[in-house]
């Protein structure tokens, strides 16, 4: 016993240096607070707002200084449910909408507003019912873009004082109802049917128009090229007679050579189907007259002669 009662105080002196230890430990982690990057912190010192603690360290007054949670200042994405929407043409669409935004100021964030994101929401919801309202289904559907920028002007005025921005505000769906898009999917098959028809009777009008141009072409070419060549045949044939005209005057023909060259010519005029009227001229009934008397044969003083040939000495007709 008078040892225990010896290291009595050396016991309680172990034992306040172990508590004061944890104390300066406990009032040391107290001090000490370490903020991430993108967060912010409100402190409030003895219930009052103090400061915002930004990220990295910093030194509270332990017990006496308190650090609110810690909030978020990274652009937040909110997708909010379907929400039943009135149209202008008293149409019920329901419209899913999202929202882009960021706390600005933390202190605002958190004493200005309770609960931002539900206040975001409500107000979301209340604008789009408003800004919907005023139009019809044809314009809610094909209008988004104006309803997204309408929507972001408000919200964005709105909570500026709550220290939040919103960046966008996107239109996720607008459904309306099945009745409706029944009609609305009739209504645009008949149109790409209409569009259908129109595209080939334009086509085939214009395959018309082409062949019609092409049979033109054709013709005026075909009726050109007759032209030349009927042009080209009739001076091959003036070219012709007049070589053989110019050959006959050199040559000096006689009476007796023209007038055989005719008759053997003669067959060949003569062929034919149809019934042909030829002439004969004088010089050619006076050459044949001399053929007959270098022959020995005698002309009558009425024209004839001894033999069953008969040559007039005027221009005959004669028709075969």
């Amino acid at each position: 016993m008078p040892d225990l009662t010896a290291q009595l105080p050396g016991i309680i002196l172990a034992t306040f240096l172990v508590l004061l230890v944890i104390f300066v430990i406990l009032v040391i982690a107290k001090s000490l607070r370490i903020i991430p990057q993108a967060y912010a912190g409100v402190v409030e010192r003895l219930g009052r707002y103090q400061r915002t603690l930004t990220p990295g360290l910093s030194v509270l007054v332990p017990f006496v200084d308190r650090v609110r949670p810690l909030v978020d200042m990274r652009e937040q994405v909110v997708s909010f449910p379907p929400q039943p929407v009135i149209t202008e043409d008293n149409l019920v669409v329901s419209i899913d909408t999202v929202v882009y935004f960021q706390v600005t100021d933390a202190r605002a964030a958190t004493y200005e507003i309770a609960n931002y994101l539900g206040a975001v929401e409500q107000l979301a919801t209340t604008t789009l019912r408003n800004v919907v309202g005023g139009l019809n289904l044809e314009e809610a559907l094909t209008s988004r873009d104006n309803i997204n920028g309408q929507l972001r002007v408000v919200l964005d005025e709105a909570t500026g004082k709550w220290g939040i921005r919103v960046s966008r505000v996107e239109l996720k769906a607008i459904d309306p109802p099945v009745s409706i898009k029944d009609s609305m999917e009739k209504q645009m098959r008949a149109e790409r049917d209409r569009r259908a028809q129109i595209l080939t009777a334009e086509g085939t009008k214009q395959a018309a128009i082409l062949t019609a141009e092409g049979t033109k072409q054709a013709a005026i070419l075909q009726a050109e090229g007759d032209a030349q060549a009927a042009v080209l045949r009739a001076n091959g044939e003036a070219e012709a007679i007049l070589t053989v005209f110019s050959a006959i005057h050199k040559g000096d023909a006689d009476p007796k050579l023209l007038a055989y060259q005719y008759l053997q010519t003669l067959p060949q005029i003569a062929n034919g189907q149809a019934s042909k009227l030829w002439i004969l001229p004088n010089e050619i009934t006076e050459a044949l007259k001399g053929m007959g008397e270098s022959f020995g044969l005698k002309v009558g003083a009425t024209g004839g002669t001894d033999t069953d040939a008969t040559v007039a000495t005027r221009p005959r007709t004669t028709k075969s």
